[in-house]
């Protein structure tokens, strides 16, 4: 007689086995109808789950967390029966989740099409409509080979063949259609009421270049039709976005095969990339860093004595001359030790804050690089801190009203905490991590800050928070970290005097704000679709005239603005206005500036925003004030045109 314990501690007791779907329905006719699944003493299983003993239960519905990957599963799997209702000669091979959804990859005769995905996405709704019940079933290992290969699967055979004989097996069916999987699925297919296939891709099977181009069919799937159109909405604004399209748009830079994964900036572009390091140059000072610059290429032996050729050495560029093997630094915090271990130090030199923008290089897949967002030289607002145990809750508060001003000059105030905690390998005793780890929990409570932990996410060094931030379309990117670290300064000999006269051991913080430059500039353009405020903005300000009668004064206005720091072009072609005005506001310049016989004569300037608001006409000291005012709120002043997009 199993007694099932629900998430409020009330029991039931059934006289025999009985189903997670069973308990719902004694529960109430409206959650059988909703429950996907149950979660039996912890592990996610399907519905028809026979529980024979005493156990615990939720039972999984739309609201629930594990709803998602669930719903997901199943519709890669009606994906894949809807395929070989249309193409029966198709092959399927493997249909998994993934961060957005999920695809399926098959083997067919020809090229998948637009109009394909289109007529095998109204099959899948003509499937799920017909409501039909997901059956698991179980079979050995061999008689799942001989079935898939009597269904001519042979990837499906593959797959199985893999798998160490004895194996039992599980059976998902649905109409027609019988997959392998583990599981678990939803009921039926009625379930399945809001998916969207997506795009069409090539992929080797089991990821090997020697084998069969199969076809990737990716999709995504939700809870509910609303869900699924605010996905699909931020999907298109994203691709809207991107910032390899705004970049090449803008002249900001580009990326070519000669130098894969890095940056060629153009001056646009590096005006940018200036603005960002100069602020932020100016924000570490204030807090107290001292700025340093450290080699670009060190001897493989100190990365071996830092551990960071065992974790890294696959990542790592390296280089022999001399008969000397050298690397080219994929990180800065070895080098930055050696410019702490010069000179004896004092506990009264603590903390000692060490930044440098630090140029890196990491050999990342080629498949991985994206844009600038991804990609192999790269330079980070990199810092350490040395300090002692006791200073690490005050070091790592500070930085949390340092990152949040940084982020909020950005225009990022939306930013998500989450603490790593101690991992089963790590270094250093479990005492000094009781402390780091209460620091920087402290430190987060002490601030009043919502903070999610990561059990055992620790790096082997310590613990660390990370400070992920949204964007404007609800995008989640990961920038800044505050790491703790007991390893690496004993690991390179590095010590201070201690008030006694002790020789100890400092405590070193690695910590970042934007993370690398080329990757947060990527952000910025695609949070601000290009229309980047007006203290970012490679052009601030465009000078145009409407006949060659005002062209010494455009000049002579562009020279008032350059000498007050406004990054400034004039347009003096000999078109209409109106297309001047169409062009520049496609480069998303913040400010389009006109003068014309009158203003000429009234020393004068008509002023524009790129979003088309007329501000009338300014005098050259109001102008200058107003562009000015807002450089120095960084277009935070309410009323700017910096708080667009």
């Amino acid at each position: 007689m199993p007694v099932i314990t629900l998430p409020d501690g009330s029991t039931r007791q059934y006289p025999e086995a009985v189903s997670v779907m069973d308990v719902a329905a004694d529960i109430g006719p409206g959650l059988a109808k909703a429950t996907l699944a149950g979660i039996v003493n912890g592990e996610l299983v399907d519905a028809s789950h026979q529980m024979t003993s005493d156990a615990t239960l939720s039972v999984v519905t739309n609201k629930s967390e594990e709803a998602l990957p669930l719903l997901r599963h199943s519709t890669a799997h009606l994906l894949a029966q809807a395929v070989k209702q249309l193409f029966p000669s198709a092959q399927v091979s493997i249909g998994p989740v993934i961060e957005d959804g999920f695809y399926y990859d098959f083997d067919y005769e020809r090229s998948f099409t637009p109009e394909d995905l289109v007529t095998i996405e109204e099959r899948m709704k003509e499937l799920a409509e017909k409501a039909f019940p997901v059956e698991r079933s179980t079979i050995d290992r061999d008689a799942a080979i001989t079935y898939f290969k009597g269904l001519g699967e042979d990837y499906k055979a593959e797959i199985i063949e893999s798998i160490p004989a004895g194996e039992t097996l599980s059976l998902y069916a649905q109409g027609d259609f019988t997959d392998l999987c583990r599981g678990p699925h939803v009921p039926n297919t009625s379930h399945l009421k809001a998916f969207k296939l997506t795009k069409l891709a090539g992929a080797y099977w089991r990821g090997d270049s020697n084998n069969t181009m199969l076809q990737r069919i990716y999709g995504t799937a939700f809870a509910n039709p609303k869900e699924l159109k605010t996905h699909l909405h931020n999907v298109a604004e994203a691709e809207k976005r991107d910032h390899r399209r705004i970049g090449k748009q803008q002249d900001l830079f580009h990326l070519q095969d000669e130098a894969p994964g890095m940056v060629f900036w153009h001056p646009k572009g590096w005006a940018v990339y200036l603005a960002v390091e100069n602020y932020m140059r100016a924000q570490q000072i204030a807090h107290g860093y001292q700025e340093i610059r450290t080699p670009q290429v060190v001897d493989f032996s100190l990365w071996e004595k830092s551990g960071h050729a065992d974790k890294f050495g696959d990542d790592m560029f390296t280089v022999e001359t001399d008969d000397r093997r050298y690397a080219v630094k994929p990180m800065n915090c070895p080098c930055h030790v050696q410019v702490f271990n010069q000179g004896l130090k004092s506990y009264r030199d603590l903390p000692l804050r060490l930044a440098e923008f630090g140029s890196c290089h990491r050999n990342e897949m080629s498949g991985a690089l994206h844009g600038i967002m991804r990609v192999r030289a790269f330079t980070q607002d990199d810092a350490h801190i040395f300090c002692t145990e006791a200073q690490i809750q005050e070091e790592v508060g500070d930085f949390i009203d340092f990152l949040h001003t940084v982020y909020e000059d950005f225009g990022f105030t939306d930013v998500i905490y989450r603490l790593s905690t101690r991992p089963p390998k790590r270094v250093g005793s479990d005492e000094a991590w009781d402390k780091s780890e209460k620091a920087l929990a402290d430190a987060l409570d002490a601030k009043g800050l919502p903070w999610e932990e990561l059990p055992g996410e620790g790096a082997f060094y310590g613990p660390k928070i990370e400070f992920s931030l949204k964007d404007c379309i609800g995008r989640v990117w990961q920038c800044g970290t505050m790491q703790v670290d007991f390893s690496m300064p004993g690991r390179l000999d590095a010590s201070y005097i201690d008030e006694h006269g002790d020789r100890q051991v400092p405590v070193m913080l690695h910590r970042a704000i934007l993370g690398s430059f080329e990757r947060f500039i990527g952000i910025l353009i695609e949070n601000f679709e290009g229309r980047l405020p007006l203290w970012l903005a490679p052009v601030q300000a465009v000078v145009m005239n409407i006949t060659d009668k005002q062209s010494q004064f455009i000049e002579e206005v562009a020279e008032v603005l350059q000498n007050s720091g406004i990054r400034v072009q004039t347009d003096l072609r000999n078109e209409k206005i109106g297309f001047k005005i169409r062009e520049w506001t496609l480069q998303r310049v913040p400010y389009l500036l006109v003068a014309g016989d009158r203003e000429v004569e009234s020393r004068s300037i008509a002023v524009r925003t790129r979003n088309g608001e007329d501000l009338g006409v300014l005098t050259l000291d109001e102008l200058n004030l107003m562009l000015e005012q807002e450089v120095v709120n960084r277009g935070q002043a309410v009323g700017t045109a910096a708080q667009e997009g």
